[in-house]
Protein backbone atom coordinates (compact mmCIF):
# COMPACT_ATOMS: atom_id res chain seq x y z
CA UNK A 1 0.00 0.00 0.00
CA UNK A 2 1.22 3.50 -0.81
CA UNK A 3 2.33 5.27 2.32
CA UNK A 4 0.36 8.46 2.94
CA UNK A 5 1.58 10.74 5.73
CA UNK A 6 2.12 14.40 6.44
CA UNK A 7 0.16 17.52 5.49
CA UNK A 8 -2.60 17.06 2.89
CA UNK A 9 -4.39 20.38 2.26
CA UNK A 10 -8.09 20.13 1.50
CA UNK A 11 -8.21 22.07 -1.76
CA UNK A 12 -10.86 24.67 -2.54
CA UNK A 13 -12.94 24.29 -5.69
CA UNK A 14 -12.65 27.56 -7.66
CA UNK A 15 -15.93 27.80 -9.57
CA UNK A 16 -17.20 30.77 -11.61
CA UNK A 17 -20.70 32.19 -11.11
CA UNK A 18 -21.65 30.38 -14.33
CA UNK A 19 -20.41 27.06 -12.93
CA UNK A 20 -17.13 26.78 -14.84
CA UNK A 21 -14.15 25.45 -12.88
CA UNK A 22 -11.20 27.86 -12.88
CA UNK A 23 -8.70 25.14 -13.71
CA UNK A 24 -5.76 27.55 -14.15
CA UNK A 25 -6.29 28.97 -10.64
CA UNK A 26 -6.53 25.49 -9.10
CA UNK A 27 -3.45 24.28 -11.00
CA UNK A 28 -1.37 27.24 -9.76
CA UNK A 29 -2.56 26.66 -6.18
CA UNK A 30 -1.59 22.96 -6.40
CA UNK A 31 1.84 23.83 -7.80
CA UNK A 32 2.46 26.45 -5.09
CA UNK A 33 1.35 24.09 -2.31
CA UNK A 34 3.74 21.41 -3.56
CA UNK A 35 6.46 24.07 -3.69
CA UNK A 36 5.67 24.90 -0.05
CA UNK A 37 6.44 21.30 0.89
CA UNK A 38 3.04 19.67 1.43
CA UNK A 39 3.03 15.88 1.31
CA UNK A 40 -0.18 15.33 -0.68
CA UNK A 41 -3.29 17.01 -2.09
CA UNK A 42 -6.92 16.26 -1.33
CA UNK A 43 -9.49 17.63 -3.79
CA UNK A 44 -13.19 17.39 -2.89
CA UNK A 45 -12.86 17.37 0.87
CA UNK A 46 -15.19 19.54 2.95
CA UNK A 47 -13.27 22.68 1.98
CA UNK A 48 -13.74 21.60 -1.65
CA UNK A 49 -17.52 22.00 -1.27
CA UNK A 50 -18.14 18.51 -2.70
CA UNK A 51 -21.81 18.64 -1.68
CA UNK A 52 -22.41 21.69 -3.91
CA UNK A 53 -20.82 20.50 -7.15
CA UNK A 54 -22.17 18.47 -10.06
CA UNK A 55 -20.42 15.41 -11.51
CA UNK A 56 -18.69 17.33 -14.32
CA UNK A 57 -17.33 19.94 -11.90
CA UNK A 58 -16.05 17.28 -9.51
CA UNK A 59 -14.33 15.43 -12.35
CA UNK A 60 -12.69 18.66 -13.57
CA UNK A 61 -11.42 19.41 -10.03
CA UNK A 62 -9.89 15.94 -9.62
CA UNK A 63 -8.39 15.86 -13.14
CA UNK A 64 -6.86 19.32 -12.75
CA UNK A 65 -5.30 18.37 -9.39
CA UNK A 66 -3.81 15.15 -10.77
CA UNK A 67 -2.39 16.92 -13.82
CA UNK A 68 -0.93 19.73 -11.70
CA UNK A 69 0.63 17.31 -9.20
CA UNK A 70 2.51 15.49 -11.99
CA UNK A 71 3.17 12.57 -9.66
CA UNK A 72 5.22 14.72 -7.26
CA UNK A 73 2.85 14.09 -4.33
CA UNK A 74 -0.09 11.68 -3.96
CA UNK A 75 -3.59 12.92 -4.80
CA UNK A 76 -6.34 11.50 -2.58
CA UNK A 77 -9.67 12.35 -4.22
CA UNK A 78 -12.86 12.79 -2.22
CA UNK A 79 -15.78 10.52 -3.09
CA UNK A 80 -19.16 11.41 -1.62
CA UNK A 81 -22.67 10.28 -2.46
CA UNK A 82 -26.00 9.36 -0.95
CA UNK A 83 -26.14 6.16 -3.03
CA UNK A 84 -23.56 3.38 -3.03
CA UNK A 85 -23.74 3.05 -6.83
CA UNK A 86 -22.85 6.73 -7.33
CA UNK A 87 -19.96 6.53 -4.85
CA UNK A 88 -18.57 3.40 -6.52
CA UNK A 89 -18.80 5.04 -9.97
CA UNK A 90 -16.94 8.13 -8.70
CA UNK A 91 -14.20 6.04 -7.08
CA UNK A 92 -13.64 4.02 -10.27
CA UNK A 93 -13.59 7.18 -12.40
CA UNK A 94 -11.07 8.96 -10.16
CA UNK A 95 -8.78 5.93 -10.08
CA UNK A 96 -8.92 5.86 -13.90
CA UNK A 97 -7.96 9.57 -13.98
CA UNK A 98 -4.86 8.70 -11.93
CA UNK A 99 -5.80 9.37 -8.31
CA UNK A 100 -3.43 7.72 -5.81
CA UNK A 101 -6.10 7.22 -3.18
CA UNK A 102 -9.76 7.78 -2.33
CA UNK A 103 -11.19 9.74 0.59
CA UNK A 104 -14.52 8.02 1.21
CA UNK A 105 -17.29 10.27 2.56
CA UNK A 106 -20.85 9.23 3.41
CA UNK A 107 -23.68 11.63 2.58
CA UNK A 108 -26.80 10.22 4.24
CA UNK A 109 -30.27 11.74 3.87
CA UNK A 110 -32.31 9.05 5.62
CA UNK A 111 -30.80 7.42 8.73
CA UNK A 112 -28.80 4.25 8.09
CA UNK A 113 -28.20 1.18 10.25
CA UNK A 114 -24.62 0.17 11.02
CA UNK A 115 -24.69 -2.65 8.44
CA UNK A 116 -25.58 -0.21 5.64
CA UNK A 117 -22.90 2.28 6.69
CA UNK A 118 -20.28 -0.45 6.70
CA UNK A 119 -21.49 -1.73 3.34
CA UNK A 120 -21.19 1.72 1.75
CA UNK A 121 -17.50 2.11 2.66
CA UNK A 122 -16.72 -1.54 1.90
CA UNK A 123 -18.26 -1.21 -1.57
CA UNK A 124 -16.03 1.76 -2.41
CA UNK A 125 -12.91 -0.10 -1.25
CA UNK A 126 -13.97 -3.22 -3.20
CA UNK A 127 -14.31 -1.15 -6.39
CA UNK A 128 -10.75 0.22 -6.55
CA UNK A 129 -7.14 -0.97 -6.40
CA UNK A 130 -5.81 2.10 -4.57
CA UNK A 131 -5.76 2.93 -0.83
CA UNK A 132 -8.93 4.25 0.77
CA UNK A 133 -9.10 6.77 3.60
CA UNK A 134 -12.40 6.57 5.48
CA UNK A 135 -13.72 9.93 6.63
CA UNK A 136 -15.91 10.49 9.63
CA UNK A 137 -17.45 13.85 10.59
CA UNK A 138 -20.24 13.65 13.18
CA UNK A 139 -20.92 17.40 12.84
CA UNK A 140 -22.21 16.94 9.28
CA UNK A 141 -22.85 13.26 8.74
CA UNK A 142 -26.28 12.03 9.65
CA UNK A 143 -24.89 8.55 10.26
CA UNK A 144 -21.52 8.35 12.01
CA UNK A 145 -19.13 5.41 12.12
CA UNK A 146 -19.00 3.52 15.41
CA UNK A 147 -15.77 2.08 16.74
CA UNK A 148 -17.02 -1.42 15.84
CA UNK A 149 -17.64 -0.42 12.19
CA UNK A 150 -14.24 1.28 11.99
CA UNK A 151 -12.51 -1.82 13.38
CA UNK A 152 -14.24 -4.10 10.86
CA UNK A 153 -13.44 -1.76 7.95
CA UNK A 154 -9.80 -1.64 9.04
CA UNK A 155 -9.56 -5.34 8.15
CA UNK A 156 -10.23 -4.53 4.48
CA UNK A 157 -6.99 -4.80 2.48
CA UNK A 158 -7.40 -1.34 0.91
CA UNK A 159 -8.74 0.60 3.90
CA UNK A 160 -5.59 1.69 5.67
CA UNK A 161 -6.39 5.17 6.92
CA UNK A 162 -9.03 7.22 8.71
CA UNK A 163 -9.51 10.97 8.78
CA UNK A 164 -11.60 11.74 11.84
CA UNK A 165 -13.21 15.18 12.12
CA UNK A 166 -14.86 14.74 15.48
CA UNK A 167 -13.46 16.99 18.19
CA UNK A 168 -12.85 13.99 20.44
CA UNK A 169 -9.14 13.20 20.51
CA UNK A 170 -9.86 10.37 22.97
CA UNK A 171 -11.82 8.70 20.18
CA UNK A 172 -8.67 8.78 18.04
CA UNK A 173 -6.77 7.01 20.81
CA UNK A 174 -9.54 4.40 21.01
CA UNK A 175 -9.28 3.85 17.23
CA UNK A 176 -5.49 3.47 17.48
CA UNK A 177 -5.75 1.06 20.41
CA UNK A 178 -8.43 -0.99 18.69
CA UNK A 179 -6.97 -1.11 15.17
CA UNK A 180 -3.22 -0.86 15.80
CA UNK A 181 -1.16 -0.47 12.62
CA UNK A 182 -4.13 -1.62 10.53
CA UNK A 183 -5.57 1.90 10.44
CA UNK A 184 -3.43 5.01 10.48
CA UNK A 185 -4.99 8.23 11.72
CA UNK A 186 -5.06 11.62 10.03
CA UNK A 187 -6.14 14.58 12.12
CA UNK A 188 -8.65 17.19 10.97
CA UNK A 189 -8.98 20.93 11.61
CA UNK A 190 -11.30 20.14 14.51
CA UNK A 191 -8.44 18.41 16.35
CA UNK A 192 -5.15 19.90 17.46
CA UNK A 193 -2.71 18.33 14.95
CA UNK A 194 0.32 18.41 17.27
CA UNK A 195 -1.67 16.55 19.93
CA UNK A 196 -2.76 13.95 17.37
CA UNK A 197 0.85 13.52 16.22
CA UNK A 198 1.92 13.09 19.85
CA UNK A 199 -0.45 10.16 20.39
CA UNK A 200 0.50 8.43 17.14
CA UNK A 201 -1.19 10.25 14.24
CA UNK A 202 0.54 10.38 10.86
CA UNK A 203 -0.47 13.87 9.72
CA UNK A 204 -3.54 15.91 8.92
CA UNK A 205 -5.96 16.57 6.09
CA UNK A 206 -7.37 20.03 6.59
CA UNK A 207 -8.53 23.21 4.86
CA UNK A 208 -6.32 25.69 6.73
CA UNK A 209 -3.20 24.02 5.29
CA UNK A 210 -4.28 25.58 1.97
CA UNK A 211 -3.44 29.06 3.25
CA UNK A 212 -0.69 28.28 5.77
CA UNK A 213 1.16 25.43 4.00
CA UNK A 214 4.72 26.32 5.03
CA UNK A 215 3.77 26.75 8.69
CA UNK A 216 1.79 23.49 8.59
CA UNK A 217 4.75 21.59 7.13
CA UNK A 218 7.06 23.18 9.73
CA UNK A 219 4.73 21.98 12.49
CA UNK A 220 4.69 18.46 11.05
CA UNK A 221 8.50 18.41 10.82
CA UNK A 222 8.85 19.52 14.46
CA UNK A 223 6.45 16.78 15.56
CA UNK A 224 8.31 14.14 13.53
CA UNK A 225 11.59 15.28 15.10
CA UNK A 226 10.09 14.98 18.60
CA UNK A 227 10.72 18.67 19.29
CA UNK A 228 7.51 18.97 21.26
CA UNK A 229 8.26 22.30 23.00
CA UNK A 230 8.87 24.01 19.65
CA UNK A 231 5.91 22.19 18.08
CA UNK A 232 3.61 23.32 20.89
CA UNK A 233 4.73 26.94 20.56
CA UNK A 234 4.07 26.91 16.80
CA UNK A 235 0.78 25.04 17.24
CA UNK A 236 -0.47 27.70 19.65
CA UNK A 237 0.18 30.37 17.02
CA UNK A 238 -1.43 28.38 14.21
CA UNK A 239 -4.50 27.54 16.29
CA UNK A 240 -5.62 31.17 15.99
CA UNK A 241 -6.39 30.46 12.32
CA UNK A 242 -8.64 27.57 13.37
CA UNK A 243 -10.35 29.76 15.96
CA UNK A 244 -11.09 32.42 13.34
CA UNK A 245 -12.43 29.85 10.89
CA UNK A 246 -14.61 28.10 13.45
CA UNK A 247 -16.72 31.28 13.57
CA UNK A 248 -17.66 31.27 9.87
CA UNK A 249 -18.31 28.99 6.89
CA UNK A 250 -15.13 26.99 6.27
CA UNK A 251 -15.04 27.19 2.46
CA UNK A 252 -15.80 30.92 2.61
CA UNK A 253 -12.90 31.45 5.03
CA UNK A 254 -10.36 29.48 3.03
CA UNK A 255 -11.46 31.12 -0.22
CA UNK A 256 -11.24 34.55 1.39
CA UNK A 257 -7.75 33.72 2.72
CA UNK A 258 -6.58 32.54 -0.71
CA UNK A 259 -8.12 35.61 -2.33
CA UNK A 260 -6.11 37.80 0.07
CA UNK A 261 -3.01 35.87 -1.04
CA UNK A 262 -3.71 36.63 -4.70
CA UNK A 263 -5.58 33.51 -5.86
CA UNK A 264 -8.75 34.32 -7.80
CA UNK A 265 -10.73 31.40 -6.37
CA UNK A 266 -14.09 33.17 -6.35
CA UNK A 267 -16.88 32.84 -3.81
CA UNK A 268 -18.38 29.75 -2.20
CA UNK A 269 -21.01 27.95 -4.24
CA UNK A 270 -24.53 29.27 -3.44
CA UNK A 271 -26.56 29.03 -1.30
CA UNK A 272 -23.42 29.50 0.79
CA UNK A 273 -22.41 33.14 1.15
CA UNK A 274 -19.05 34.85 0.85
CA UNK A 275 -17.63 36.47 3.96
CA UNK A 276 -18.74 40.02 4.72
CA UNK A 277 -16.15 42.80 4.72
CA UNK A 278 -15.99 42.61 8.53
CA UNK A 279 -15.52 38.84 8.49
CA UNK A 280 -12.76 39.12 5.87
CA UNK A 281 -10.93 41.48 8.25
CA UNK A 282 -10.90 38.73 10.89
CA UNK A 283 -9.29 36.30 8.43
CA UNK A 284 -6.87 38.97 7.22
CA UNK A 285 -5.82 39.79 10.81
CA UNK A 286 -5.27 36.10 11.62
CA UNK A 287 -3.07 35.66 8.53
CA UNK A 288 -1.17 38.88 9.20
CA UNK A 289 -0.41 37.71 12.74
CA UNK A 290 1.27 34.63 11.29
CA UNK A 291 3.38 36.72 8.94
Amino acid sequence: MSDFRGVFPYLVSPVDSDGAVRTNVLAKLCDDLIGAGVHGLTPLGSTGEFAYLNAAQRTAIVQTTIEAAKGRVPVVAGVAATSTADAVAQAKAYQKLGADGILAILEAYFPLADAQIESYFRSIADAVDIPVVIYTNPQFQRSDLTLDIIARLAEHPRIGYIKDASTNTGRLLSIMNRCGDGLRVFSASAHIPAAVMLIGGIGWMAGPACIIPRQSVALYDLCRAGRWDDATALQRRLWRINEAFARFNLAACIKAGLSLQGYDVGNPVPPQAALTAEQRKVVEAALRELG
